[in-house]
């Protein structure tokens, strides 16, 4: 770790934490906010995120096989057209400016989620790609096992 930032940092820390403890318990439900959270954690590279969102979903009771596939959602038969669009616009959007999440894969996502739950969701986005930032930078490691 190149350094300890959390203490450095802890006001910020703690109300981008209070963030996402919102965000997992607003209308997305807190399976669907930590899938989208792996899956920008797997694109960023983010170990402790990656580890993070993984032990959360399996405590959850999700399938090992399922989260096995998120990286390969487009191919792997587990998923649901809800989680399908989710992925998507997840990727779009940690991608950007390399990925352009224009109207079609907009119109895509609002077949699926509100207004209001694409607003959560796009913000959930934001949100994780701000935490994987920090700790791919800081090189933060996966918590102990």
């Amino acid at each position: 770790m190149r350094i300890a930032y959390i203490p450095l940092v802890q006001k910020p820390f703690n109300a981008l934490g209070h963030v996402s403890q919102q965000l997992r318990g607003g209308r997305l439900g807190h399976r669907l906010v930590d899938l989208v959270w792996l899956r920008a954690s797997q694109i960023n590279g983010c170990a402790l995120c990656i580890d993070m969102h993984w032990r959360e979903l399996i405590a959850e009771d999700a399938d090992p096989r399922h989260l096995n596939a998120v990286a390969g959602w487009r191919e792997a038969p587990f998923f649901n057209e809800r989680e399908r669009a989710a992925l998507a616009w997840t990727e779009l959007v940690t991608r950007i400016p390399q990925a352009d999440p224009d109207d079609a894969a907009f119109a895509a996502l609002k077949a699926q989620f509100s207004d209001e739950e694409i607003a959560e969701l796009t913000f959930a986005i934001a949100v994780i790609n701000a935490w994987n930032r920090l700790n791919v930078a800081m090189r933060t490691p996966p918590l102990p096992l």
